[in-house]
């Protein structure tokens, strides 16, 4: 394909992606807003039409649509998903964050990143296959749901669905990575990040209740509120949890040590040598990958109940179940001390996606064939996404959105100014076209 002639191909995605730009679907725990949601049903029919000849839709709850399109072999299954809610625009913004504005190269507005493009991406690719004639090897799902980002029940109507008719996926495709620019100092290329797993969710309450006697005889260092202050002082002091390199970990360093420079492709091409030294560096060289060592623990509040007992809530994410509950008891040991009980509210975990299994390696060779500038690895995802109601389905959950953005459009997500290169899209719809038409 000629430059421009791609030039074409890319401003024709850009002008139709801006008409979903355009659909004010912001989330809303309540209520969504029919008119903008429904305006989005409406431009997504125009956009697509041999797509919505072609395939089956059902919509779950108020607004979450589920596609299928049958393939030769109609006993398995792979689905392609995403979300088109997106987060109010608030701020000072460059253009009108639903206007659909194309300057400068860029598509401006909210959900271009987080996660139209992609849900377009996904769109386009399945609608040009059907335009080709081409024949599904197996059932083809697309899901996308329209309250994602307030953690709504879209996803998990959809689980229900899957479950009641018995729907399992050979792979799921999601977002959470992307391509991005290097996550670590020292890499030359830019980095195809797959997110496998993403952290759990877990809420504690650490409770110290109130004993029986006068407050003023008990002595300030005493009280319920000073010892859960102290209790709380001596956990973020010491950070008691385990810490060390998933598979999922080690697997993200061995992708991205050959492209290091010395001495750190030295230290991350010996992880067997170096593994417990990296466990300590690591979190003061990147926040980011410090937290896909292990628990990482916040407190969130402080009440007092009108009996004096006083209560702080954590809010704990967590990489393996197993220390997590291990991580707890250290907590309750330290607890102790202050005669303080921590009881666990709430505990949500989801399995890891092994990046072994023959699913996971056919998505990064496609990633890899697309995005064939950039380094394809594994990471764990500390942020939430639909994906993770999914992985009792599939054993390769994989979350990649095929959206090649630098720095400050990744810091656009849920900021100001959020945008795409127009010149990206094309590779986005590449990806899940070659995605879907080599799977055997």
């Amino acid at each position: 394909m000629s430059s421009t002639s791609l030039e074409d191909k890319n401003l024709y995605y850009a002008k139709r992606l801006a008409e979903m730009i355009k659909c004010k679907t912001i989330s809303n725990k309540e209520k969504i807003d029919e008119t903008e949601f429904f305006k989005l049903r409406e431009v997504v029919k125009e956009l697509f039409p041999k797509m919505h000849e072609k395939a089956a839709l059902t919509i779950l709850g108020d607004d979450a649509y589920l596609y299928k399109i049958k393939g030769k072999d109609e006993s398995r299954n792979v689905m392609v998903m995403s979300h088109h809610d997106v987060v109010d625009a608030t701020g000072d913004w460059k253009e009108e964050p639903f206007g659909g504005v194309i300057k400068d190269g860029k598509l401006w507005g909210r959900g271009t990143v987080d996660t139209k493009t992609p849900l377009f991406a996904e769109f386009s690719a399945i609608e040009e296959l059907l335009e080709e004639g081409f024949e599904f090897p197996v059932n083809v799902y697309l899901f996308s749901s329209h309250n994602e980002e307030v953690s709504g029940n879209g996803a998990l109507l959809a689980l229900d669905y899957f479950n009641e008719n018995h729907i399992r996926f050979d792979w799921i495709s999601d977002e959470g990575g992307a391509v991005i620019e290097p996550p670590m100092a020292g890499i030359a290329k830019k980095c195809a990040m797959m997110a496998v797993h993403e952290k759990g969710r877990c809420i504690a309450e650490a409770v110290a209740k109130n004993p029986q006697g006068h407050a003023g005889l008990t002595g300030g260092f005493q009280t319920q509120v000073m010892r859960v202050a102290a209790f709380i002082k001596e956990v973020d002091e010491k950070k008691p949890y385990i810490r060390k390199l998933h598979p999922e970990v080690r697997g993200m360093f061995e992708a991205l040590a050959p492209y290091m420079s010395f001495p750190m492709k030295f230290v991350f091409s010996n992880l067997n040598v170096f593994s417990g030294l990296l466990v300590k560096i690591i979190p003061g060289m990147n926040a980011s990958a410090g937290e896909m060592l292990g628990t990482g623990c916040t407190f969130r509040k402080i009440n007092t109940d009108k009996d004096g007992n006083c209560t702080a809530e954590a809010f704990l994410r967590c990489i393996n179940d197993e220390d997590l509950n291990k991580d707890i008891n250290t907590l309750r040991d330290i607890a102790s001390k202050y005669d303080i009980e921590i009881n666990v509210k709430e505990n949500e975990y989801y399995k890891p996606s092994s990046i072994e299994s023959k699913e996971y390696q056919y998505i990064k060779k496609t990633v890899e064939e697309v995005f064939d500038y950039a380094i394809a690895a594994p990471f764990i995802l500390p942020a939430g996404t639909d994906a993770r109601r999914f992985t009792g389905l599939s054993d390769a959950v994989i979350r990649f959105a095929p959206i090649d953005i630098d720095n400050k459009q990744y810091a656009s997500v849920h900021g100001e100014n959020e945008n795409i290169s127009v010149d990206k899209l094309s590779l986005a719809v590449a990806f899940y076209k070659k995605l879907l038409k080599n799977y055997k």
